[in-house]
């Protein structure tokens, strides 16, 4: 084994094979180590996140270092039948680089038996292996920013089936109509460790498959109008999301944490207005936001400043601040500007939003779509009248650090690794001394960047598919790195050189488009060396 480090709470475990993986999981699945939060398995690694109130890296390692590897997992006897319409943008491309022709790659893809290895990257993502090897193909040079759901694809040795419109780098060979995740069904995930999974070409066997449900996500009422106080949306230039501070204990069904991206600004609403700092909010994008209010509330926005206005049922207009409790009466009519610093605003009301746990959170989770729906105009929000949990306002918050503005520098702390060796030393130094513009193709899943100059590589080799946490900088064959945020997919097969430290993640979801990064590193990589006993 070698134990690479992503982070201070995070490390990743490289093993030689997927069948030491499964096996290594299985362990830890059975026999927990104390101090472990979360595990995303892959192809031949495991990424652990632990409490380092708990445990070290090295103690965390020569826990793991003594586990048996030779244990087998069970094959299933579930078998999955996937129709498929082989249309894919990509399919030429990958008969050119298999030397095949395009009827010969949907023969030996129909033909293959796969197996679902482990499930990451998005909700129901499975990572199928077992495919004939000559469709073994890499990845694209550079992910698309947007490939459509059910699109059936290939990367190195897997095959597998975009469950929602996601980024990827897969090449896409056909589409097909089945639901891969659906909420509505237990277990929402079509596709589960083990089971095993047959394609079906539909132009050949039409008559096979009835009629199948759209491939998308089913919609999840989450927030339901009560008789309690409620706001009207009157405007929303960008759709505000429902945020709490995370899902966690889902990485076995390929859904990350997500949760506010400035949770310091989020826990700091909460108490501005009494609520326990786990209760839903509003992440509001840029500002420019308005509300009615049905009834009398409190209110905080927190986080990126925006001028806020009230106006009375009378039609009088006055101007409050933020991180400061705010009364408002029934037929209040509230106004936010735009955002001139920072990129999100926390908007918080005193019980919190009644909203629905979808796999126990709150949050809207962009690139999964797990969670509310987007709120824009004309939603209704009913605010939670429960008294269980509520404190006093607080009136002595502030923000944490200044938000950044269009044009400015943001410097940021980073953990090398857990592939900083993949990266020639001219690379590393690119990225230490390189400041990078903030691009407009940046969102909740990551933030893009732009240099003048590529991160060199060692090589062009394929990174088999592991585990990525929040705020790692994956670079792409492109050399232009990706900074991943909350919402970003659990796996990927591109290459981290180093991850933002846990303390600037707040600050790196405030960092507006037009802004610039520069990353400083705080370690030099180096592997995790298990303690001896």
């Amino acid at each position: 084994m070698r134990f690479l480090p992503v982070s201070l709470t995070v490390l990743i475990v490289e093993l030689k094979n997927l069948d030491e993986t499964l096996a290594l999981f299985a362990s830890l699945e059975a026999e927990p180590v104390h101090g472990i939060i979360d595990i995303v398995p892959a192809a031949r690694t495991l990424m652990i996140r632990f409490s380092p109130e708990t445990l070290t890296a090295q103690g965390l390692a020569a826990a793991i270092s003594q586990r048996d590897l030779t244990a087998k997992i069970a094959p299933s006897d579930m078998q999955v039948e996937i129709p498929v319409t082989y249309d894919g943008e990509d399919l030429k491309d990958v008969a050119e680089l298999t030397g095949l022709s395009i009827a010969e790659v949907i023969e030996r893809h129909t033909a293959s038996e796969f197996t679902v290895a482990f499930c990451g990257f998005a909700p129901g993502f499975g990572y199928l292996v077992g495919g004939d090897p000559a469709l073994q193909v890499p990845r694209r040079q550079s992910p698309r920013t947007k490939i459509p759901a059910g699109s059936v694809a290939l990367a190195g040795a897997f095959s597998g089936v975009y469950p929602q419109a996601s980024p990827g780098g897969w090449q896409i060979i056909g589409t097909t109509p089945l639901k891969m995740w659906d909420l509505t069904r237990q277990p929402p995930a079509l596709f589960q460790p083990g089971y095993r999974v047959r394609f079906v070409d539909l132009a050949k066997r039409p008559q096979t498959v009835g009629a199948a449900e759209p491939a998308e996500t089913a919609s999840t009422e989450a927030i339901q109008p009560t008789k309690a106080t409620t706001i009207t949306v009157t405007a929303a230039p960008m759709p505000a999301l429902v945020q709490d501070l995370g899902r966690f204990g889902q990485a076995g069904q390929g859904v990350s944490s997500s949760g506010a991206l400035d949770q310091g600004a989020f826990r700091s609403a909460n108490r501005t207005v009494g609520n326990p700092v786990e209760a839903a909010c509003l992440e509001i994008t840029l500002g420019g936001f308005s509300f009615a209010v049905s009834g009398p509330t409190v209110m905080a926005l927190t986080g990126a400043p925006c001028p806020i206005s009230i106006r009375d049922r009378a039609g009088r207009v006055i101007a409050v601040e933020g991180y400061q409790p705010i009364s408002l009466e029934a037929g209040d009519t509230v106004s936010l500007g735009f955002a001139a610093r920072g990129a999100r605003s926390y908007l918080a009301f005193r019980g919190g939003l009644d909203v629905a746990p979808v796999l126990g959170s709150a949050s809207t989770d962009t690139l999964a779509v797990v969670g509310p729906d987007p709120v824009g105009v004309g939603a209704v929000l009913a605010i939670a009248n429960g008294e269980r949990g509520l404190s006093s306002v607080s009136l002595n918050e502030s923000p944490a650090f200044d938000c950044p503005a269009p044009g400015e520098i943001v410097t940021l702390d980073v953990v090398m690794g857990p592939r900083s060796d993949w990266f020639t030393e001219r690379g590393i130094e690119t990225l230490a001394s390189q400041v990078y513009e903030v691009t407009p193709q940046s969102n909740r899943v990551g933030i893009r960047l732009a240099g003048a100059e590529p991160l060199e590589r060692k090589d062009k080799a394929e990174l088999p598919s592991e585990g990525t946490a929040t705020g790692a900088i994956q670079v792409p064959h492109s050399g232009q790195p990706v900074l991943f945020l909350a919402d970003h997919p659990l796996t990927g097969g591109y290459p981290v050189i180093g991850t933002v430290a846990e303390y600037h993640l707040d600050l790196a979801g405030q960092i507006p488009v037009n802004a610039k990064i520069q990353f400083r590193p705080i370690t030099r990589f180096a592997e995790i060396v298990p303690d001896r006993a």
